[in-house]
């Protein structure tokens, strides 16, 4: 289909060269030679992004070494804001609490999706193509909706789980407190650990099985051999994994906003969120927390490239052909399907039932025949006859949906730039469009709100300014989709079609876009469910009147609408899944293929 299509572009081209070289001739050769397409699309690029990444950076900075401006006292320099952020020792214990938080909560989603990944890879459980189908499904559900979740599960107060285990034990005290470091630790574990199991999963395929059959034929045990000798050689894909999920635990904002600030437990990311809110607001504060943040994503991030870089020597696969083989786990393998069974419940299962439960309620409360009596429809009433909740969603819809169109089509043209030109600089460009990929999203909105707050030119407060954040957020993501296919289309194609007398308007929206178009809807695929369900950005730049839904999420569980919002969770969990569904479809009609 691809090389169909080329031939008809190329087609397409030849065919009107003389027409296009007619209208040349009788144009200015001046005005044509000083005015060209290509290089006017490459300056405008070069300005978005320096714009959207470096711009809001350096005012970041910026604002860490001013005081808050008032309406009786300007804003003066000073190093009083890293001087707090740096000796209080109350930082110090934000600083222990959030590495102490990101490093379990990695360990956690690695050591579960890890050994998710084993069996579903080296082992003959039983129905492992149906469960690898469906881990994307956890990962669909929004942070802020899985956390609610387990809050009502595991609350000391009102958690299913501690009142059936107090009713069934006769325990005086609830067994379980969400409201803990190791309640923060589980559920963000928890919810990530499919993002492991799919990273450790392609590690596992991609691996030569041979050594490890030449171990168990020597009689080494099953467990004997994943540790001494398929865990050794997936060192890298390990060390990637583990550094990808601290980057993405650190940065974490709902967990520790929900479960961390009621058990009067500080991160970095819930110290920025209440600096910001805080009167007169902290945002010289908020920055110098930032900073630090931001030194620990962009550490780890550097580590992780340092050790991908030097993997080669782990390598197994030659260039002969092998043919992977399961290890026969005999009547195990029943208790390994069990694993993923439980595992899917304690994911997926509960936490959607205990949304669902309550949103057929007229208030908050456990099972029983009593509260089943009580079954009323009044909290999908309320979200569906609600003008603010309509008005949010197709906020976020719109918003995202533009989002994706712009973020792909912006990274198009600076992959083609740096995959496909020799523009002297190029690699400036591709490192200023990846930068945002290190900024938490807490850490990009106070940069965008300082940036915009200073430089008042009329967005801030408008969907304008959620939509640059947007953009800026998930640039980094379109370009590793647009790279991979920009990196399969050979020169040639191009070259033949600027000798035809193709402008480069012409070539880049008949050549290359089209044969970009598998990678380009991957992406916005993906950009267009992340951004719908963002919440750690928005917070700080939407204003009244202008919410996304995962805003209005926020607000209901901060005003105790616990009803509505569990009938407003079930409704978003099933419109993304809808989503997905269409994705999928869409993906497989552009020729999406999945990895």
């Amino acid at each position: 289909m691809k090389e169909q299509a080329t031939s008809e572009d190329i087609s397409f081209i030849l065919e009107n060269q003389f027409v296009r070289s007619s209208a040349a001739e009788t144009a200015s050769p001046k005005l044509g030679a000083a005015f060209d397409a290509k290089w006017v699309v490459i300056g405008i690029s070069l300005a978005v992004v320096a714009v959207l990444a470096l711009v809001p950076f350096c005012f970041m900075i910026w604002q860490s070494f001013h005081t808050p401006e008032t309406a009786t006292s300007p804003s003066t320099f000073t190093f009083e804001n890293y001087v707090t952020a740096y000796t209080n020792p109350e930082t110090v214990a934000i600083f222990w609490n959030s590495v102490q938080f990101a490093l379990g909560g990695s360990f956690l989603a690695f050591v579960i999706g890890t050994a998710l990944a084993w069996m579903n890879e080296r082992t003959n459980t039983p129905m492992r193509r149906l469960f690898f189908a469906l881990s994307i499904v956890p990962l669909i559900i929004p942070s802020i909706l899985f956390t609610i979740s387990w809050i009502m599960l595991a609350s000391p107060k009102i958690g299913l789980l501690n009142t059936w285990a107090m009713a069934a034990f006769g325990l005086s005290a609830p067994p379980f407190n969400i409201y803990s470091m190791w309640g923060m630790i589980w559920v963000d574990g928890l919810h990530y650990s499919p993002m492991a199991f799919l990273l450790m999963s392609s590690a596992f395929r991609a691996m030569d099985p041979s050594l490890e059959e030449s171990a168990v034929m020597s009689g080494s045990s099953i467990l004997n051999t994943l540790w001494r000798i398929t865990l050794k050689l997936a060192f890298p894909a390990i060390v990637a994994t583990v550094l990808t999920l601290f980057v993405r635990a650190i940065e974490s904002f709902e967990v520790p906003a929900l479960l961390g600030l009621p058990g009067g437990i500080q991160v970095f990311t819930s110290a920025i969120y209440q600096a910001i809110h805080q009167y007169p607001s902290q945002i010289g504060l908020a920055a110098s927390y930032s900073v630090i943040l931001l030194l620990l994503t962009t550490g780890g991030i550097y580590v992780q490239a340092r050790i991908s870089a030097s993997g080669n020597k782990y390598a197994t696969v030659t260039g002969k052909g092998f043919r992977p083989r399961t290890i026969d786990l005999g009547v195990w393998r029943y208790f390994t399907l069990a694993i993923f069974i439980v595992y899917f419940l304690l994911i997926v299962i509960l936490p959607f039932l205990v949304l669902l439960w309550s949103s057929l309620q007229k208030f908050y409360a456990p099972p029983s025949m009593e509260a089943l009596s009580r079954i009323t429809l009044d909290g999908y009433r309320y979200i569906l006859g609600s003008d603010t909740i309509r008005a949010a969603a197709l906020n976020s819809l719109w918003m995202s949906i533009t989002t994706a169109t712009v973020v792909m089509l912006l990274a198009s043209v600076v992959c083609w730039i740096v995959v496909k030109t020799k523009i002297r600089g190029r690699w400036l460009l591709d490192n200023l469009a990846s930068l945002p990929m290190v900024f938490p999203g807490l850490v990009l909105g106070v940069s965008i709100m300082i940036f915009y707050l200073t430089f008042d030119i009329g967005i801030y407060g408008t969907f304008w300014i959620i939509l640059l954040a947007y953009i800026t957020r998930f640039l980094p993501y379109g370009l590793r989709y647009s790279t991979t296919s920009m990196l399969q289309i050979h020169k040639d194609l191009e070259e033949s079609a600027g000798m035809s007398g193709a402008s480069w308007f012409t070539v880049f929206r008949r050549i290359i876009l089209p044969l970009l178009k598998p990678g380009l809807v991957a992406g916005w695929i993906y950009v267009m469910i992340v951004s719908i369900r963002e919440l750690s950005t928005s917070i700080l730049l939407y204003s009244p009147g202008n919410e996304v839904i995962s805003i209005v999420i926020w607000e209901l569980w901060e005003n105790g609408q616990y009803v509505e919002l569990s009938a407003l969770s079930v409704l978003f969990i099933l419109m993304l899944l809808v989503l997905v569904g269409i994705a999928q479809m869409a993906g497989k009609r552009f020729g999406v293929k999945e990895s």
